[in-house]
């Protein structure tokens, strides 16, 4: 056995000096209103309707006998998208408009809606108040944001001078390393003033989080939040990604920052074991994921074993990351409107999810017979032309996941 473990160590090492990852890493409200799950009828309903459209267009894609599809011949870039119904998207959206507000809206009913996507301009408003940033009571939003907004700023104030101390110059320069690496091909993340904007939030919450600190990944997360909420301020998209954020009113700027700070914050209180002593948050999830895959697909799971892929190898960042370094940055935050509208979505729907992404891709991974191969794609998954309705399959097969197995015995793992 001690043999088969140095083997095993011996040839990953090897994988991964001959392959650079240029993401390795070196490794406040109560949220106890969101108690209420979103409605298994609604949610089931979605999914059966995704599942059976995907199901249906793959039928129609046999050739000779031979299925193409997704990782079956057939390239993601060439798959056609999944029907949309305009005439329901719009009425979905005049509701949502119309509960926004709403005196006191139905936070269940909100969840309803925001669970297959939001629409852009919706968004913000729906992400702080499902981020129990916001309360529910329309009238008290504003005092709220204006209590919230001052509060953080009283927090760079008394801490954010402290940055150079001997006590905690290593988390700030490791914060200041890691920025410029985030999202590099996006150019608003490589200005100075956003770039800026990151470490002041991540350094109020390391110092105010001492049982973790900060943890590289953690650096991701916070990017949704900003470009959803910077987003209120951009006429479209080209200006959200090209804009140069100086000229932006400082006000605004301190505005954003203050709500990504909250909202960043509810998050990480819901998966903060993944960044305590040696992340046994992410440790278990991964555990969980790997007995996860034996039920769903004991043939891709007996593929990773029979050639020496540990699970811990390619899942950690999906664990440590929620899969922001997999797919695109639009798919994430597209991802992370079903994250929250689900109760403790990135806690416990987050593992769901990544068992159908994983199941998605297996007949690729099947057709990979060595390691080095199977490691490359593991790392890279071809997914850098996903869009919605990728995202809408796989949280569709990922709610599927949840109905079969959310009470399973291997859910309880702790």
């Amino acid at each position: 056995m001690t043999q088969k473990l140095s083997r095993r160590c011996k040839e990953y090492l090897e994988f991964e000096t001959e392959t650079q990852d240029a993401w390795d890493a070196e490794c406040m409200d109560d949220l106890s209103q969101f108690s209420t799950d979103i409605s298994a009828q609604a949610a089931d309903e979605a999914a059966r309707v995704v599942i059976s459209n995907h199901s249906s267009h793959a039928q129609t894609q046999r050739v000779g006998g031979s299925r193409t599809g997704p990782g079956v011949g057939q390239r993601l870039s060439e798959r056609p998208a999944l029907p949309r119904i305009s005439m329901k998207d719009s009425a979905k959206e005049s509701k949502l408009s119309s509960l926004l507000e709403s005196p006191s809206m139905d936070l269940e009913e909100l969840r309803k809606l925001c669970w297959n996507g939001i629409a852009s301009k919706y968004r913000p408003t729906a992400w702080k108040i499902l981020s129990g940033y916001l309360p529910t009571n329309l009238d008290r939003r504003e005092s709220t944001l204006s209590q919230k907004r001052s509060e953080y700023w009283s927090l760079v104030e008394r801490y954010y001078e402290e940055r150079n101390n001997d006590q905690h110059r290593d988390t700030f320069r490791q914060i200041h390393i890691d920025i410029p690496r985030m999202s590099p091909i996006l150019p608003i993340f490589q200005q100075r003033i956003v770039q800026e904007v990151f470490e002041r939030v991540l350094f109020i919450w390391a110092i105010r989080h001492p049982a973790s600190g900060y943890v590289q990944g953690i650096n991701d997360l916070m990017t949704p939040f900003f470009v959803v909420f910077v987003s209120e301020h951009c006429a479209d998209r080209k200006e959200l990604l090209s804009a140069d954020y100086s000229m932006f009113p400082e006000k605004t700027l301190r505005a954003v920052e203050a709500d990504c700070f909250w909202c960043v914050s509810n998050l990480l209180d819901s998966i903060q074991d993944n960044y305590t002593f040696a992340q046994p948050g992410v440790q278990i999830r991964i555990k969980k994921l790997e007995e996860l895959m034996k039920r769903i697909n004991l043939q891709l799971f007996n593929h990773l074993q029979f050639h020496r892929i540990d699970f811990l190898q390619f899942a950690f960042r999906w664990m440590n990351c929620l899969l922001m370094r997999e797919i695109p940055l639009a798919c994430t935050i597209r991802l992370w409107d079903t994250y929250l509208s689900e109760n403790q979505g990135f806690a416990n729907f987050h593992l769901f999810v990544c068992a159908a992404f994983l199941n998605h891709f297996a007949e690729r991974l099947l057709r990979e017979v060595e390691f080095q191969s199977l490691m490359l794609m593991l790392q890279s998954l071809p997914t850098s032309t996903w869009t919605d309705d990728d995202i809408r399959l796989v949280s569709a097969e990922a709610f599927q996941l949840k109905t079969w197995f959310e009470n399973d015995p291997i859910n309880k793992m702790r």
